[in-house]
């Protein structure tokens, strides 16, 4: 188990250099001159561009400045917001939290609903449940997620009251945001739980638990389920990055703080700072997180480490 974890955590070194490298090239990639962008239509003299750009270290030379970026990443430093004079660090922690209560509340969603629906549709298979439950995970794909929360608002709290329509406050305020993100989600779990579901109650191992007597509820949830979840061990990591990605609409219509938001308004200030502290820190959490759908997938089949 140690081999094997040691080399995917090698494995992903590169791809965590490739995202480097692709983040700080985001700046330099931008059409005419980047620092004349970050101060817009401001006043602004000869002196302050030249001040700036020794700010963002843009005087130096390509490797110099790509060196200095990458050793000051490894130590936590991601540079200072042009707007707010705050470190992008700091910026981040403060807008975190909010967001991992709406990724993990979503992805709580998605696998709820999901992973229902998915038995249910493979147990009750070519029957009405079956029906519609992929039914409902067709409509998950299909319904953009901007759409399905503005239709949320308009039910839920316009029309009967039940939840706020925006803000960031207590629980109330999370139900909404976090039904719109996993919902589509759930869609893509369901399906892929259904067909997994169906492979494996046709294993002869099934077949004999059956015979032996036990009772359809331990056949399908402690001898099927374990053995059809390592494909949807996969797509929850995925899902997950998915759902971080997917916080930047969702806090945008819902007016909750956060990760999502905040670049929103990085962008539509050029803070660019900023927004390569973002993009760098949701890229490399998403690489964190298929590490450890490695070894969750280690973990639940032993055959993978070995192999």
């Amino acid at each position: 188990m140690g081999r094997f974890l040691i080399q995917r955590f090698l494995a992903t070194i590169p791809v965590v250099l490739g995202v480097t490298i692709a983040v700080f090239a985001m700046l330099h990639l931008v059409p005419g001159d980047p620092v004349q962008m970050m101060l817009g239509e401001f006043q602004t003299s000869p002196e302050q561009i030249e001040k700036l750009k020794a700010q963002l270290y843009l005087d130096e030379p390509l490797p110099q400045q790509y060196g200095r970026y990458l050793t000051n990443a490894l130590q936590g430093d991601l540079g200072y917001s042009i707007r707010s004079k705050r470190p992008v660090m700091d910026e981040i922690k403060d807008n975190l939290p909010s967001t991992l209560v709406l990724t993990l509340s979503g992805l709580g969603v998605a696998i709820v609903i999901g992973m229902s629906l998915g038995i249910v549709a493979a147990v009750k298979q070519n029957t009405w449940a079956d029906l519609s439950a992929m039914i409902i995970a067709m409509l998950g794909v299909s319904m953009p997620s901007f759409w399905l929360g503005l239709l949320l608002i308009f039910a839920f709290s316009l029309k009967l009251e039940w939840f706020p329509a925006t803000g960031g406050g207590d629980f109330r305020h999370l139900i909404l945001p976090a039904v719109t993100l996993g919902l589509g989600a759930s869609a893509i779990i369901a399906r892929l739980t259904r067909s997994t579901m169906l492979e494996v109650l046709r294993q002869e191992y099934i077949v004999t638990a059956r015979a032996k007597g036990l009772r359809g509820s331990v056949v399908i949830l402690r001898h099927a389920l374990r053995n059809a979840m390592i494909p949807t061990v996969t797509i929850l990591g995925l899902q997950f990055g998915q759902l971080l990605a997917g916080t930047v609409v969702i806090e945008t219509v819902f007016g909750r703080p956060g990760i999502g938001r905040l670049i929103v308004s990085a962008i539509l200030e050029k803070d660019f700072p900023l927004v390569q502290g973002i993009v760098l820190f949701i890229a490399i959490s998403y690489v964190l997180i298929n590490l450890l759908v490695d070894v969750l997938y280690a973990v639940l089949d032993p055959r993978i480490r070995l192999g």
